[in-house]
């Protein structure tokens, strides 16, 4: 299997037509947001973005373009035709399954149910919050002592200029420079930074995943040919501002990414499989994907289109790099309770009233996780 650069791809956006011009602001203090391809942009205050997120039924999806300054990329956000640079040749068939299972053997939700607990003790995870900036240092935190079980893995923060809650890195370095990531957002809301939004499900669950994938890779010395990062993305819930930031600097800095997959929402799945997200997403990827979902979980994904701006994974898919999505279920069989303050886990200890997580669910999507970063640390 062979990493190219896509010469066929590089001529198709060099052939697009860079007409996407912003919107002159009306006024100062204004936000810039896309629904859409043909949404021309909208100048907003940061009120109006709060009121589009109050609950799943009334969310909007939109993406905060206010700092993006790649013509390109804005010329992506405003076509339907993806033009992925960086082109992968991923394998049909599956060659480190025994390996992947003796460490997906080592994972369990013992850590991630104490976790989430915590996670979701804080008023709410707000990037523009307090207590969201706290929780973002708790998880910085967790991140280190977890990695130091094996001094090769770095953690740094990424701070952000539009908000205080910093996103976190871990990179387990491989023989290769090359870049095999997950990434989950951190944040939480249910309206305005005052809002109490618990975000036990969107997206405590993706955290913790996340999580212990490394916890699993981190003791067993998991030794990658491909360098490994971990992503913790603040700003995902106020239009992916945070995985954008994060995503330009790689492409401004010319990284060969192989893949990433994103966890947005792991922990309601009454249908008992996990749904491969196939817009704005790499279609080879996904393929690869469904094959790593069906070996590691037993469970052959569902699939489906999430919508524009739906999470962080467009902004890997806008700078050019193979993006996917593995989501907890059909988009209409996901958690009622997301974006408000009932969206809660309580299962060790609680005041609060019920746990709205389903841990085999979680469990799935930490097989895949661990699954995904083992065989994908070898493609080449």
């Amino acid at each position: 299997m062979s990493l190219k650069i896509a010469v066929a791809a590089l001529a198709a956006s060099a052939q697009l037509a860079m007409s996407y011009q912003k919107p002159a602001a009306p006024a100062e203090g204004l936000r810039l947001i896309k629904t859409s391809e043909e949404d021309p942009g909208q100048w907003v205050t940061k009120e109006e973005k709060y009121k589009m997120v109050k609950s799943k039924k009334g969310c909007t999806h939109y993406i905060d373009i206010t700092n993006i300054q790649d013509d390109e990329v804005l010329e992506v956000l405003s076509t339907k035709t993806r033009t992925t640079v960086q082109a992968v040749d991923y394998p049909s068939n599956l060659s480190h399954v025994e390996e992947a299972n003796k460490l997906i053997g080592g994972s369990n939700t013992d850590g991630p149910q104490k976790w989430l607990e915590h996670l979701t003790s804080y008023h709410n995870r707000h990037c523009e919050s307090k207590t969201g900036t706290e929780a973002a240092a708790w998880l910085f935190k967790q991140v280190q002592e977890i990695a130091s079980a094996n001094s090769d893995i770095t953690v740094e923060q990424f701070e952000h200029s539009d908000f205080d809650q910093p996103s976190i890195i871990a990179r387990l370095p491989g023989k290769s420079e090359s870049l095999v990531v997950i990434g989950a957002h951190m944040d939480s809301t249910s309206g305005a930074p005052s809002s109490k939004a618990p975000g036990a499900d969107d997206n405590g669950s993706g955290t913790v995943v996340v999580l212990e994938s490394l916890r699993v890779l981190a003791e067993a010395g998991f030794a990658p040919e491909n360098t490994i990062e971990f992503h913790w993305y603040g700003g995902e819930e106020i239009g992916l501002i945070g995985s954008a930031d994060i995503w330009a600097e790689y492409k401004s800095q010319g990284k060969n990414v192989i893949s990433y997959v994103n966890q947005d929402m792991a922990g309601y799945q009454p249908s008992g499989t996990p749904t491969v997200i196939t817009d704005y997403t790499d279609p080879a990827l996904n393929k690869y994907v469904t094959l790593l979902v069906t070996e590691f979980t037993g469970k052959a994904p569902n699939s489906a289109d999430c919508g524009y701006g739906c999470s962080d994974h467009a902004s890997a898919d806008a700078n050019g790099f193979p993006a996917a999505f593995v989501f907890e279920d059909l988009p209409d069989k996901t958690s009622p309770d997301i974006h408000t303050p009932n969206d809660v886990s309580a299962i060790l200890s609680t005041p609060l009233s019920y746990d709205t997580i389903m841990w085999d669910a979680v469990e799935r999507h930490i097989q895949f996780a661990v699954g995904y970063l083992v065989e994908a640390s070898y493609l080449s």
